[in-house]
C-alpha cells in the first residue's frame, strides 16, 4: 500500500494532538509499581502504548511487544521483578535490535534472564524474582530508555540502585522525564553529576492525567513553516513541559515559526526570521531530526546536525534512511562519525515519481508527509506505519487541506 498525497499552500485549523507515548509508557509501568486502581487519563491509542496494555490485560506468560522498542525495554525490566516466567518478543527488526546492555545490567543485580535466540537480542526467557540492586555502571551514551527502564523498577530493589554514568550522557531530558514522573508518583530521587541514586521506597496510586505529545507537534510545525500562511492550533501541549521534544519550539524560531501559548495549546504563526543555515545537536533530541532534515531541504537550507548517535539504532537506521529518502527527492547528504548528518546545498536529479519508504519506522512517514506542500505531490510507502505513535495522523492531514489517494 501507498498514499499519494498533496498539500494545500495555506493551513488554518485547530488540532487535538495525540497524547505523549513517552509519558503514557511510563505511566503504565509506575502504575503498575503503585498497585494502583486508577485508570490513566488521556492515555495514548498508539501501538506501542497498546501492546503495553495487552501485556497487563492478557493473562499470557508470552508477551509480543511488535515493534515497540520502548515496551520491549520497560517491560523487560517489570518482568524482572515480576513473579513468574515470562517469554518477550518482537518483530524481526525488534529481534536485531541489540539488548545486551540492559540484561547486562539487570543480570548483576540479580535477574534471571536467558536469550532464546541470538545472544543479545530479543526474544528473552525471564524468570521474575526480588533484586538486590546496589551499584552498577553505565556508559552515558546508551539509550535512555536502558537507563529508565532501570530506574523504574530501582526502588523496588533491596538496596536501592545507583546508577554511574560514564562518559557523556545523552538524551538527558528522558532521563529527566522518567525521574520527574517517578517523583509524582512518591519516589525520591537523586541526580548529582553522573550518579543517579535511589532508595527502596513505595510507589504511591495517584490520578494521572497525560499531556499532548510535543513529538507528534514537530510535524506540524514542519508544515507550518512549508506552507505560504499559516494559523496552526495545537491542542493539549505545556509550556512547562517535561518532555525533552517541547524544543521544537525555540528551534522551529530560525525557520521562521512563532509559538504562542494559550490556556489550551500553542498557536503557530509565520515570523519573517530564517537561518541561513542550521546547526544543531540533537542528542537531547534525536526523535527530532528527521522532522528538522526534511523541512531545511524543502526549504533550501543547509544544516549540520550532530549528535545522531542513537539514530542508527531506532525503528531503522535513520541516518542512511534519510540520505536514501531525500536523495529520491533531489537532495545529497551526507554522514560521518556515526553521528553528524549535513546537506550542504548539493543537489541530484531527482527521481521521478519517487515513492519514500518508510522502513517500518513511522518518524520517516510522518517527516516527508509534509514535503507534499512544497511538491506537486508525494508517495508514501507503508502509511499505516503512523499507528505506533499518531494513529490519527492522516485523518488530521485531511481536516487541514490535504489530498491523499491510494487508501
Amino acid at each position: 500500500m501507498q498514499y499519494k498525497i498533496t498539500g494545500p499552500k495555506d493551513i488554518k485549523s485547530a488540532i487535538q494532538l495525540p497524547a505523549s507515548k513517552s509519558i503514557s509508557n511510563r505511566a503504565l509501568i509506575l502504575n503498575a509499581l503503585s498497585h494502583s486502581s486508577f485508570d490513566i487519563k488521556n492515555l495514548s491509542d498508539c501501538d506501542d502504548t497498546n501492546v503495553m496494555v495487552d501485556a497487563f490485560n492478557s493473562g499470557s506468560n508470552l508477551i509480543d511487544v511488535k515493534a515497540a522498542g520502548t515496551s520491549m525495554r520497560f517491560l523487560t525490566a517489570l518482568l524482572a521483578i515480576t513473579p513468574g516466567e515470562w517469554i518477550i518478543t518482537g518483530t524481526e527488526r525488534m529481534q536485531e535490535r541489540p539488548i545486551h546492555i540492559l540484561v547486562d545490567a539487570l543480570a548483576s543485580l540479580g535477574a534471571h534472564i536467558e536469550y532464546i535466540g541470538k545472544i543479545g537480542f530479543p526474544p528473552l526467557k525471564i524468570k521474575g524474582t526480588s533484586l538486590d540492586g546496589g551499584d552498577i555502571y553505565l556508559s552515558g551514551d546508551v539509550s535512555s530508555q536502558f537507563i529508565s527502564a532501570l530506574l523504574m523498577i530501582a526502588p523496588t530493589m533491596n538496596k536501592g540502585l545507583t546508577i554511574n554514568l560514564e562518559g557523556n550522557v545523552i538524551s538527558i531530558p528522558y532521563i529527566k522525564l522518567t525521574l520527574g514522573m517517578m517523583a509524582q508518583y512518591g519516589v525520591k530521587t537523586h541526580w548529582d553529576g553522573k550518579v543517579i541514586k535511589l532508595y527502596p521506597e513505595q510507589y504511591k496510586p495517584i490520578h494521572y492525567i497525560v499531556e499532548s505529545d510535543w513529538s507528534a507537534a514537530s510535524y506540524w510545525y514542519e508544515m507550518a513553516a512549508l506552507s505560504d500562511n499559516t494559523h496552526i492550533e495545537l491542542k493539549g501541549l505545556f509550556k512547562d513541559s517535561m518532555q525533552g521534544d517541547s524544543k521544537v519550539a525555540e528551534l522551529f524560531l530560525d525557520l521562521g515559526i512563532g509559538t504562542e501559548y494559550t490556556d489550551d495549546g500553542v498557536i503557530l504563526t509565520k515570523t519573517n526570521r530564517k537561518t541561513k543555515k542550521m546547526f544543531h545537536n540533537f542528542v537531547n533530541e534525536p526523535d527530532l531530526a528527521q522532522t528538522f532534515a526534511v523541512t531545511c531541504c524543502m526549504m533550501g537550507i543547509p544544516f549540520m546536525f550532530t549528535g545522531l548517535q542513537t539514530l542508527k539504532i531506532k525503528e531503522t537506521d535513520r541516518i542512511e534512511a534519510l540520505k536514501q529518502e531525500l536523495r529520491k527527492l533531489g537532495y545529497v547528504l551526507y554522514d560521518s562519525e556515526d553521528s553528524i548528518l549535513e546537506w550542504t546545498g548539493e543537489r541530484c536529479e531527482a527521481m521521478p515519481d519517487a515513492v519514500i519508504k518508510t522502513y517500518e519506522d513511522h518518524r520517516m512517514a510522518m517527516a516527508f508527509a509534509p514535503a507534499a506542500i512544497c511538491l506537486d505531490h508525494i508517495n508514501i510507502a507503508t502509511p499505516k506505519v503512523v499507528t505506533k505513535s499518531y494513529p490519527r495522523f492522516w485523518d488530521d492531514l485531511k481536516h487541514v487541506g490535504f489530498s491523499i489517494t491510494g487508501e
